[in-house]
C-alpha cells in the first residue's frame, strides 16, 4: 500500500510539474515609443523569439533572449514596425505567439488585434488577420502608412449614413464596404438615445448587424487578406461583432468579455469624431448625441461598458438566446454560417 501511495504521489507531482511548466498570460504592450513590455507567467524558463509575421520559423528568427525566467522583458520596438514574438518554455517546448495587441496610432482610436485567444481544441486565435478599430477620420500621415502595413484588404463600416458622412475613413486604397441604415434605428427600441450603452441598445444589434456580419464572414471564409472592421467607438457595434467573430472560432465568452472591456482603455474618444458644429446640422440625430458627448467635461475619457447587471454586451447575447436559441443557431439561421463554414474557420484562423 505504501509503494502504490509513493507511486501515486509521484505520478501526482510529475503531472503537477508538468502543468506548472505552463505559458500563461503572456502579452506584449507598449511601454514607449520605441520599446514594448512582454510580460508572461511560466514555472519554466522560456526563449523569446522575434519575427515579422505570426507562425514565423523559429530557425529564421532572431533570438531575444535564452532561458529567461525574468517574467518580464522589455525589447527595443519602433511603433511604426509591427512585429511578432514567440514565447518557448524551455522544459516542454510549448510554444505561444504573441504580438501587440494595440496598434500604436497618433490620432487613431481602439485599433487593435483580436489573435491570441484561447479557440477550439486549444489553439489560439491567428494574430495578424482581424482588426477592429474605432473611427479613423483624423489618422495622420504616418498613421496611415502604419495601417497600410498591415495588408488590410478589405473595411467593413458598421456605422450609421450620418456617421460615414461625418466622419469619413482616412484609409483609401482598400475595399470597403457599409450598409447603410439610419442613426435612428439604434433607438427604435429604446426609451431615449440616452440609452446608446445600455444593454437595450445591444438588443438591436443581431438583427441591425447582420447584413455586415455576412460581409465580415464572406471575407474570413473565401479571402486570404487581413480585415478590419469599426463603429466609431469601436466598443458597442464592433464589440459584438468581435464577441461573434470569436464565438465562431470557439472562443470562451470570458475571454470575449475580457476583449470587450478592453475598449475602455484603449479609446480615444477626441480622434474618432471630428468636432461639431450643431448649427450647421439642426435635425442630425447623430450631431446631436455627438455634440452632447463633446460638450461633456470628461468627454475624452471612456465611459464603462457595464452596469449592475453586467456587461452591456449580455443584451444582445439574451436577444439572440431568446430569438434563435444560441450563437451558433444565430450563425446559421442568420448569417448562413454553417457547421462545415466553422470548421473552415477554425482550420484557416486557429494554429
Amino acid at each position: 500500500m505504501r509503494y502504490h501511495a509513493l507511486i501515486i504521489a509521484l505520478a501526482a507531482g510529475l503531472l503537477a510539474t508538468a502543468a506548472d511548466a505552463r505559458i500563461i498570460h503572456a502579452e506584449a504592450e507598449r511601454s514607449g515609443a520605441d520599446a514594448l513590455t512582454i510580460s508572461w507567467e511560466d514555472a519554466a524558463p522560456v526563449d523569446i523569439y522575434e519575427g515579422d509575421h505570426q507562425g514565423f520559423a523559429l530557425k529564421d528568427a532572431h533570438l531575444v533572449a535564452r532561458a529567461d525566467h525574468a517574467g518580464r522583458r522589455v525589447v527595443t520596438q519602433p511603433g511604426a514596425q509591427r512585429q511578432y514574438f514567440a514565447l518557448v518554455d524551455t522544459r516542454d517546448h510549448q510554444r505561444i505567439d504573441i504580438a501587440e495587441r494595440l496598434v500604436p496610432l497618433a490620432q487613431g482610436s481602439n485599433f487593435r488585434d483580436v489573435g491570441g485567444y484561447t479557440g477550439a481544441g486549444g489553439k489560439h486565435v491567428r494574430w495578424g488577420l482581424i482588426y477592429r478599430s474605432g473611427g479613423q477620420p483624423l489618422l495622420t500621415p504616418g498613421d496611415l502608412d502604419q495601417v497600410r502595413s498591415l495588408g488590410i484588404g478589405q473595411i467593413v463600416d458598421l456605422r450609421s449614413n450620418e456617421e460615414r458622412v461625418l466622419a469619413p475613413t482616412k484609409i483609401v486604397g482598400v475595399p470597403y464596404s457599409a450598409v447603410g441604415y439610419p442613426m435612428a434605428d439604434l433607438f427604435r427600441d429604446t426609451s431615449s438615445p440616452a440609452m446608446h450603452n445600455g444593454a437595450d441598445i445591444y438588443r438591436q444589434f443581431p438583427t441591425l448587424l447582420a447584413p455586415q456580419l455576412r460581409l465580415i464572414f464572406d471575407h474570413l471564409l473565401h479571402r486570404s487578406t487581413p480585415i478590419v472592421y469599426n463603429c466609431s467607438a469601436g466598443q458597442d457595434r464592433t464589440g459584438f461583432v468581435t464577441a461573434i467573430v470569436l464565438s465562431a472560432l470557439g472562443v470562451p465568452r470570458d475571454q470575449i468579455e475580457a476583449d470587450y472591456y478592453l475598449s475602455t482603455k484603449y479609446r480615444r474618444p477626441e480622434f474618432e469624431m471630428p468636432r461639431l458644429d450643431p448649427a450647421a446640422h439642426p435635425s442630425d440625430t447623430a450631431v446631436r448625441l455627438f455634440v452632447a458627448q463633446q460638450q461633456r467635461p470628461d468627454w475624452k475619457t471612456p465611459q464603462p461598458l457595464h452596469d449592475d447587471q453586467g456587461p452591456f454586451l449580455r443584451g444582445a447575447y439574451a436577444e439572440i438566446d431568446a430569438k434563435w436559441g444560441s450563437v451558433d443557431q444565430y450563425l446559421a439561421k442568420e448569417i448562413g454560417v454553417r457547421a462545415a463554414d466553422l470548421v473552415t474557420l477554425r482550420r484557416v484562423y486557429l494554429q
